[in-house]
Order: C-alpha cells, then structure tokens, then sequence
C-alpha cells in the first residue's frame, strides 16, 4: 500500500516538473532568439572552439586508445591553439555565422565540409612544416578530427535548427485531444504529398509555429507506414484514421505540380470528409509574381474541373500580335484585362487600352507597365478612355495609332442586369459592336477578333440576343468588299480589307459576375448558398485559357469565322457548391442532415436564365488545327437587310417601343424564345407615360 500511495506522489509531482521543464525550455529559446546577432556570432564562435578540441581530443582518444598519452597542456598544446586559429577563420569566410540557425538547410552540410576541410589541411601543413614535435602525433589523426569535425559542428547546428524551429522537443507522442480539451488551440494540418514541395512546407508549417503538422498522405504505396521529417505518412486509403487520429482540422495540398485532372481526383477523394482543404501555390505562380510563397491558397475551381488546359500554339499566340499595333476593346474587364496580359507577353510593338472604366483602365495600364518594366520589353502601352459607343471617337484612335488588330471584348454580359436595362444593353452589345466593326474597316485594321458567349445560342434573354445580333454583324460586313455603313447618309462606302473572327465559349471562372466569387463570399458568412435551380449547368473555363484560346482561334479566321472552344463537360452548379462547401471543412445543411453547417436554397430561374447552355445552333461544326478550338458554319444575314433592320432597332429604341425591339430579336436572331416574364417586362417598360423610356436608356 505504501508503494501504491509512493508511486501515486511521484506520479503527480513529475508531471508539473515536466511542464516546468518545457516552459523553462520555451523560454530559453525565446532568450536566445533576443540575443543580438554580434552576441549570438560570439556565441557560435566560442562553442566552434570548444567542438574543434573536443574533436581533436577525441581523435587523439581513438587512435592512441590511451589518455595518458594525449597532453593538450603539455606537448600537444601548440595543435590545440591552432586547430582552433586555423579553423575559425576559415569558418568566417565560409559563411558559417552569417547563416540564420533557424533558416539553416540542408545544402549548408557542403560549405561545412569544405570549411572543416580547408581547416584540416592547414592543420596537417603545420605538422609537416613542424618536423619533429614534442610528442608524438600519428598521421591519421588529422583524418581523423576532419570526420570528427564535420560531424560534431554539423551536427550541433541541425540539432539547433530543430530546436528554434519547433515549439518544444517532448519524449513522448502525446495524443491530439485529452479528456475531450485539445491541449493547442492551434489547426492541426495533414499534409498532403510527401514529396520535396511537401518538405518545403513542413519546414515552413515549423518555423511559422502557425500550424501544427501531424503526418503526411501520399500516393505512394511504398511510403506508407513510413516516418519523413518525424511525422508518419499515411496511403490515400486512410483518410478516415488519418483525421480520427490526428484530430487535423485542414488538409494542405503539396502537389503544385499535379496536373488539374490529378488534383480534381484527389479532391474528390476528400470531399467527403468535412476538412478544410488548402493548397500551396504552384511554382510557376510564384516565379511570375502572381501569389507569394507564404500563401496557401483555398482550392481553386479549376482544380475542382478537373480538365488539363491545352498548351497553346506559339505560331497562332503571334500571328495578329507580335511587332503590331494591337486594340483590346473593355480593356478593364474580366477577359479584356486577361487579353491584355496575353498579348504583352506575345511581344506586340503598341498596345491601346480601350476603356470606358476610369478606375479599371489606371489599374490595368498600372499593372502592364509594371510588367513591361521589370521584363524590359520594348513596348508602348496606351491608355485610353472612351466608350464603344461613340464610333467618331473609335475610328480616330484606330487611324491615328493604325492599329492592325482589334479583341472586341466590351459588353454587357450580365443577363438579369441587362434584362432590366434593355436599352443599355442593345447599345452597348449590338451597337458597340457595330461601331467597333465600321471603324475597323474605315480605318483598314487588319484583324478584328469578337469576344461572344454560349449564352448567344438559342438565347431566352436580351444580353444572349444582343451577343448573337453583335455575331451576325460581324458575319454580315465580312462577306462584303464595300460596304454601305450604317448612319452614313451620303451613301458612301468603305473598302473592306479587315478579316472579322468571332469566338464562342461559356462562363469564365473568377469573372466579374461569375457565381464562384459569390459563393466563396456567402460560405464566409455563414451561408445559405444560393442556387436558382438544381439541375442547372454551365460550362466553365479560367480566364487564362479562355484569353490564349480567343487569340489563337483569332489567328485562323479567314473572314466570318465562328469559332466555338470544347469547354469540357458541363457542371452543375448544385455539385460545384456542394463540393466548396465541404472543401471549406463544413458540411452541408440538407433534410438528411439538419445539423448541418450551410444550407442550399434554390431561388428559382432569373428572367432569361436557362437550365443548360449550348455553344452551337446547329450541328454543322469542323475541327480546325487546335484540338480545343472548333469551326461552326450558321445561318448568315445579309448586310443590305441586315442594316435596314439595325435601322428598325434604333427607331425602336428612340420611341422607347420594346415591343418592337423583341419583334427585330424574333425576327432576326435563331432560336430566341423569350419566357413569358420577358415578355411581360418588355411590356411593362412600354407602358409607363412618355419619359419612363428616356430613364430606362440612361440604365435606371
């Protein structure tokens, strides 16, 4: 009894000692980290010192197998004050205290090395120089103290990287929770990819002290079972006892150089788990400067796609753009900005940005410059403002600047905006077009390239409507040689030398108006995410890729082309935000699961929203030289009917008759079937007294 009640107060009164010791431990690293850096060199000095004896004493021990015969105060005394004076030094002018110990890598071991060695070798100079010492010193001794040498100084500084670099060095695993508290307030992180990226970040994870790394989960069979840098790795199998015994919070992607498809399946594989999952940046974001090293980064969507982009053609990037005077209409925008980020890097002689967006100009101007500046490329870049919708002002910078190519990218594309601004939106989309396209031909541009949507096919909306008459204008003037232009009283005509290419493809991910970003910001509130109706879809594509793919298609036009991208498959967009909210660590709030973290609640169709999109009206489509990019052959207009009906739509518009604009979209654009709320606010927007109309052009 008396043993039980002894061991029961040892056993309370070792606990708080070990507490006290990893609290005196804490403390004396932080001490240590206050030194300043001439105290923490002298420091590193003196203890060089002591392991250069302490090495060559041990030499002396290992050879001679005898202490008596080892006098470091007698006749070894003159070795021992200049082992130390041979080899500080040369220490210094290694490098070796200029390194910061917590920073210390694993290359250092090679500077160390050769440190020790050009050390030794002086070292081995001086007893040959000295012929016959007082006491004997047997020639491997030298060899000896550098192996010694090497070990100890190295070793020291990797047992002190460790140390400054994790909070505490414990004896035991202790478990991630006890008696139901966890004993660190910081989020526990599983690591996944235990590869060179995934070291990286693990040594980051430590010197950070943000996170707490429990293990690693790699795809390699091989290293299942295993332990890298103290933490145990785990197959992709064991996703569920990795997280029940690690108690991990967040999964952290260490695969930057995974392809999409790869990611996408992994993430698919933790989906299921309500973790919060992250992903460090790849390395060719970090060398352009896109994200920082330090930023981890929520999944992107692209990874959720899980479709490969398709390496770009150089030959089709440069044939409109390399040493010429390039345009980008909407400049500011979404794709207009990604156009231009394109197009720099493809080596233009000048570069006019058209923008009627103050802010959105300065910004983008602001960032090409920047680029172009640190690249040292020979490039001019223009900022200018104007709207598309004044053609006096568009033919003059086309002619003054004799531009050889125009991305008409400025449009109006949000369809429940443009369907309550149905005049701005005919202006803008239609006219904007019609005027970017005639001052392209008075002013002989080269190559006029139209940025155009899925949403443009079989439309149910005025901004798809609006997007497939800016198509059939295109469509119209390219199979004229002279054309009689639009508001030109006097008859006159224009000789036509521009080859106009229009390109088709579907949402665009991170776009302005694009759900992605409204989703990531409802998850951060709390929820509910919204979603007009289960079953809708979309086809999704990133803005890079979009932008490559809209200049190449542009390069292979021969005049009238509508060139549609392969998008993939579509998605529906109830999955999407189902998938970023359990990526996010929460769950979702269904009937089935009411303790759930995020509902999603299904507002019902917009006016104009349809359930899925198309990229084509027909079926007549041809491949062409890129394997993403597909020629489509569709009902054309003629330009002399085509002009009296634009002529229809500016009246129309001027009388505020909406009606009649909906009767010229019936009339004109394939497929357009308006449901029956349109129609009604077509309706509605007529009937109010004579100045409603003036209102609603001015965007009310």
């Amino acid at each position: 009894m008396r043993c039980r009640k002894s061991w029961r107060w040892q056993q309370y009164t070792v606990k708080p000692m070990f507490v006290d010791i990893k609290r005196d431990g804490a403390g004396l690293r932080e001490r240590l980290l206050a030194l300043s850096p001439e105290q923490k060199r002298l420091m590193q000095v003196m203890t060089d010192v002591i392991l250069v004896w302490a090495s060559l004493w041990l030499a002396f021990f290992i050879r001679l197998d005898d202490v008596d015969k080892i006098e470091p105060l007698g006749g070894h005394a003159w070795l021992f004050v200049l082992a130390p004076l041979t080899s500080i030094p040369l220490f210094a002018r290694f490098g070796l205290y200029r390194a910061v110990m917590r920073y210390f890598g694993n290359q250092a071991f090679t500077t160390i090395a050769k440190a020790v060695t050009a050390g030794t070798v002086l070292l081995a100079l001086a007893i040959y120089i000295y012929g016959e010492p007082p006491a004997v010193i047997p020639r491997s001794v030298v060899i000896i103290h550098w192996m010694l040498c090497v070990l100890l100084v190295g070793g020291l500084r990797v047992i002190m990287r460790q140390y400054f670099s994790t909070d505490r060095i414990s004896l035991r695993t202790t478990p991630a929770i006890q008696g139901g508290k966890r004993r660190d307030a910081r989020p526990r992180v599983v690591i996944y990819g235990a590869g060179a990226a995934g070291n990286q970040l693990l040594l980051a994870l430590r010197v950070g002290r943000e996170m707490i790394p429990v293990a690693f989960i790699d795809d390699n069979r091989e290293l299942a079972g295993r332990i890298m840098s103290g933490l145990p790795i785990y197959g992709p199998n064991d996703l569920e006892r990795v997280l029940k015994e690690t108690g991990a919070d967040e999964v952290l992607m260490a695969i930057p150089s995974a392809t999409r498809k790869r990611r996408s399946e992994v993430i698919d594989r933790l989906a299921p788990y309500p973790i919060y999952v992250r992903t460090i940046p790849g390395f060719m974001d970090l060398a352009s400067g896109r994200v920082k090293v330090e930023e981890l980064r929520e999944v992107d969507i692209d990874d959720l796609l899980g479709r490969d982009a398709v390496q770009p053609h150089p030959e089709l990037l440069e044939r409109c753009i390399k040493n010429q005077i390039v345009m980008v209409t909407g400049a500011g925008g979404s794709i207009g900005s990604e156009l231009c980020r394109q197009i720099v890097r493809n080596r233009p002689r000048t570069l006019i940005l058209f923008e009627h967006s103050e802010f959105a100009l300065y910004d983008i101007h602001k960032e090409l410059e920047n680029h172009a500046r640190r690249q040292h490329l020979d490039l001019r870049i223009v900022p200018i403002l104007g709207s598309v919708r004044n053609q006096r002002r568009l033919l003059d910078v086309m002619e003054s600047w004799g531009v050889d190519t125009v991305y008409h990218a400025a449009a109006y594309k949000h369809v429940p905006m443009v369907e309550r601004n149905i005049a701005e939106g005919v202006v803008n989309n239609i006219f904007g077009t019609l005027y970017a396209a005639q001052a392209a031909v008075q002013a002989g541009v080269r190559n006029f390239v139209l940025i155009s949507t899925d949403k443009a096919v079989r439309p149910t909306n005025v901004m798809g409507s609006t997007k497939r008459l800016a198509e059939l204008i295109l469509q119209a003037l390219a199979a004229e040689r002279a054309p009689l232009l639009h508001g030109c009283a006097d008859g006159r005509r224009a000789t036509n030398k521009t080859r106009f290419t229009m390109v088709r493809f579907g949402n665009v991910l991170g776009s302005s108006g694009s759900v992605i970003p409204l989703f990531r910001q409802q998850i951060r509130k709390g929820g509910p995410v919204t979603v007009t109706h289960p079953e809708i879809t979309r086809y999704f594509m990133t803005i890079p890729e979009a932008a490559q793919l809209v200049i190449q298609a542009g390069s292979m036009g021969e005049g009238g082309d509508v060139f549609v991208l392969d998008m993939g498959e579509p998605v529906k967009i109830a999955e999407l935000a189902e998938k970023m909210i359990k990526l996010t660590g929460l769950s979702v709030r269904s009937a089935r699961n009411v303790d759930g973290d995020i509902a999603i609640e299904f507002t019902g169709l917009r006016p104009g929203e349809k359930l899925y999109e198309e990229l084509l009206i027909g079926d007549n489509v041809t491949d062409t030289g890129h394997p993403m990019i597909m020629r489509a052959e569709e009902k054309k207009l003629d330009w002399t009917a085509l002009r009296a009906a634009l002529t229809k739509m500016d009246q129309a518009l001027k009388a505020d008759d909406y009606p009649g604009v909906q009767r010229l979209f019936l009339e004109l654009v394939d497929g357009y079937r308006p449901d029956k709320e349109i129609a009604d606010l077509l309706h509605r927007q007529q009937a109010p007294a004579a100045g409603t109309g003036v209102a609603l052009r001015a965007g009310a």
